[in-house]
């Protein structure tokens, strides 16, 4: 089986580099500029209307499909892994994945491509199991796993949290010699996405440290605000969905469009997937009336999309709004306590992955994510100082599994 991690590692990565082509193709093709994410260079008009003409279209797709093949998303694989027999996933649903996910961030939903790459991945390493007729279901559940692991370490050159993805976030019980392929195919992964995309392949940090440790109650505090914006997007996003259900895809998706439009006339940042607008967070360069604005919106617009279904993912915006929350702590803590406060970056690094863990409810994860996207051990103590207020936060004032269970 570890030979299978190895083919389903490299299935699984290309399948997802050829998603994040396929976007960033549309966006040069139709952007101003053909600047990837340059969606705060279109015109008001344009901001309003983008969203709303490619929920339309993706409205009138999905009414054209069976139910059967709406199933898509982290919520698909999570059914499809915990099932007694480990069903495979099938090929169309991946299919409409891939091409769902491609227009909603093209036209500037408030969504990512992490989520649908989980799918897309899964999906395409599951892909061995028909060349493996009589493959045991346990089989079958490790190559998805495979699958979903090799993609989070494609995105974000992270092979060991997406392993601990799959143990916290799927719940796929932990046992060395199945987890084997898994390890394997997520260093494939990894190199596959180093070798293309470099060692960031979604944003840079800059280097980043601990400025004191009198620093250390006021990550607390932003970890626990970062718990609760994470409570307001479980329970905001679960309410819509609910009160949505019976809708069908058309004014589901058009209303998502228009909300997203209708917020980025105010902050043209949060279309699509956002990670320009982070990096710049991460190098301290936006203002704190800016990221303030940025919170409110991004949360709103994402907690929308996902509640009204549209084709892509939230660990990306997660991580936005977790990075303007710490950047935003960041800047106060320079204006009122400068000789103590680490660099503006440093809180951003520290939101994104507060907030990770309190959505998804996986701290090891987004600890572990925190040390390889830093390359930096220093930095794990206030991490986990955050990570672990955020938790209890959300905890305590919501009390839910992570917001796939709560889907």
């Amino acid at each position: 089986m570890t030979l299978a991690g190895l083919a389903a590692g490299a299935l699984a990565s290309l399948a997802v580099l050829a998603f994040r082509w396929c976007i960033e193709a549309g966006q040069e093709a139709f952007l101003p500029g053909g600047r990837i994410g340059n969606y705060e260079a279109l015109p008001p008009l344009a901001r309003l209307l983008l969203p709303v003409f490619g929920g339309l279209l993706l409205g009138l797709a999905f009414t054209r499909l069976p139910r059967r093949h709406q199933g898509i998303g982290v919520v698909h694989v999570l059914e499809r892994i915990h099932q007694p027999d480990a069903g495979r996933l099938p090929v169309a649903n991946a299919i409409v994945q891939f091409l769902g996910g491609a227009v909603a961030i093209i036209s500037g939903h408030s969504v990512d491509r992490e989520g649908p790459g989980v799918h897309i991945g899964a999906a395409s390493a599951n892909l061995l199991a028909r060349v493996w007729p009589h493959a045991p279901a346990e089989d079958n559940r490790t190559l998805m796993a495979c699958g979903v692991a090799a993609s989070l370490a494609a995105a974000f050159n992270t092979p060991l949290a997406g392993v601990l993805f799959v143990i916290e976030v799927l719940r796929v019980p932990y046992r060395i010699v199945r987890f084997f392929p898994v390890i394997m195919a997520a260093v494939v992964g990894a190199v596959i996405s180093r070798a293309v995309h470099g060692p960031s392949p979604a944003f840079a940090i800059p280097p980043i440290d601990l400025g004191s440790l009198a620093e250390l109650p006021w990550i607390a505090l932003m970890g626990a605000a970062a718990g609760l914006a994470a409570m307001t997007f479980v329970a905001a996003s679960e309410f819509i969905l609910g009160k949505a259900r019976a809708w069908s895809p058309v004014p589901c998706f058009t209303l998502a469009g228009l909300c997203t439009g209708a917020l980025a006339l105010w902050t043209p940042q949060i279309m699509g997937v956002s990670y320009d607008t982070l990096e710049q967070m991460l190098h301290g360069r936006l203002a704190l009336d800016v990221v303030a604005a940025l919170i409110v919106s991004k949360l709103v617009a994402t907690a929308i999309s996902i509640g009204l279904r549209v084709p892509g993912g939230l660990i990306g915006p997660m991580l936005v709004v977790g990075g303007a929350i710490g950047s935003a702590a960041g800047l106060m803590a320079h204006a009122w306590f400068p000789a103590h406060a680490g660099t503006t970056g440093f809180y951003a690094v520290i939101g994104m992955v507060a907030m990770l863990g309190a959505a998804l409810r996986a701290p090891m994860t987004a600890l572990i994510a925190l040390l390889e996207l830093t390359a930096n051990p220093n930095i794990i103590l206030p991490g986990m100082l955050a990570v672990l207020s955020a938790n209890l936060a959300n905890l305590m004032l919501l009390g839910k599994e992570s917001v796939f269970v709560a889907q």
